[in-house]
């Protein structure tokens, strides 16, 4: 049986020091230094979230050579009105291969990525676009036994709740119930001349704070 649940969500930014800042800034703590991926020539920023759940902060690595293919989550053509946000979500499963067949929505192909030590397999459509705007999960599985997480400090923060919105927010809930999702995601409809956006309710030492794009 496919099982998913939330496994990180992804902040994008025009350099990884204006996205750590920012979430500095909405919720009074600083996620710590990750590392490359030098398949994409990015790099990230992590805060742990609870147990196998963390918020990842991605940017360019300006010191990386240009990939030979589009960069994921669509850092080559950053949205100029909101160059900083809540960008999508990842969803862990456990049959990747069979989650993305099983996906209404095109999620692109199953790939190999790594990080430092660490080794994964993601769903990544050719042209580094995000699937409906962000607001439909990319597909994530960790080998048996590891989780990025797990080797994180405490951070005194833990996401409460997911919300999207979409105009077409029925297509997302038909994507997640064929991958067998099951946690705290919550999709709304949007009038069609709406644009998509995620809202991520985050517990912290200073009370619940909300991370999306800023104003």
């Amino acid at each position: 049986m496919l099982r998913s649940h939330i496994d990180h969500i992804v902040i994008t930014a025009p350099s990884l020091e204006v996205g750590v800042e920012y979430v500095r800034q909405t919720l009074g703590v600083s996620p710590q230094a990750g590392g490359e991926h030098l398949r994409m020539g990015t790099h990230n920023a992590v805060l742990k979230l609870g147990e196998k759940l963390y918020l990842e902060v991605i940017a360019i690595n300006p010191n990386a050579p240009q990939p030979d293919r589009p960069r994921w989550f669509r850092l080559d053509a950053p949205d100029a009105s909101e160059p900083i946000r809540l960008a999508t979500w990842i969803a862990r499963t456990n049959d990747i291969y069979a989650a993305a067949t099983a996906s209404p929505i095109p999620l692109g192909e199953v790939e190999p990525m790594s990080r430092g030590q660490m080794n994964w397999l993601i769903t990544l459509p050719a042209d580094g676009s995000l699937p409906l705007q962000g607001i439909a999960p990319t597909l994530i599985q960790w080998p048996p036994g590891v989780h990025p997480a797990d080797r994180l400090p405490e951070s005194g923060c833990s996401l409460v709740s997911l919300e999207g919105f979409h105009p077409e927010a029925e297509k997302v809930i038909s994507m997640l119930e064929a991958i067998g999702f099951a946690g705290n995601f919550h999709i709304s409809p949007l009038p069609p001349d709406q644009r998509p956006y995620l809202v991520a309710h985050i517990q912290t030492p200073e009370g619940i704070r909300q991370l999306s794009a800023p104003c």
